[in-house]
């Protein structure tokens, strides 16, 4: 499941550092947040599609290894994603 259009440019825009940017952890764990918050309402109401539900796992562990390296390289940028994505506590 795609995220639409829209909604993945609003992200971008929301989270890069300078106009070109699409690739720099904080923009990439966004739209994987986007991306699992997507899914997880798509589980409420599909339980036994367990076929997404691996693809979700696999969403779940990237955006670990990402901000575990952004946490690593860069604590204050952490803190402020996470903050800002209200996820981790």
């Amino acid at each position: 499941m795609a995220l639409a259009s829209e909604v993945k440019q609003s992200t971008i825009a929301k989270y890069r550092f300078h106009k070109t940017d699409t690739g720099s952890p904080e923009v990439q764990v966004a739209i994987l947040s986007q991306q699992i918050l997507q899914l997880t309402e798509h589980f409420k109401t599909h339980r036994n599609d367990h076929h997404s539900r691996g693809g979700l796992f696999l969403m779940i562990a990237r955006r670990r290894k990402l901000l575990n390296y952004l946490k690593s390289r860069n604590p204050e940028r952490y803190q402020t994603l996470i903050q800002s994505l209200g996820i981790r506590r």
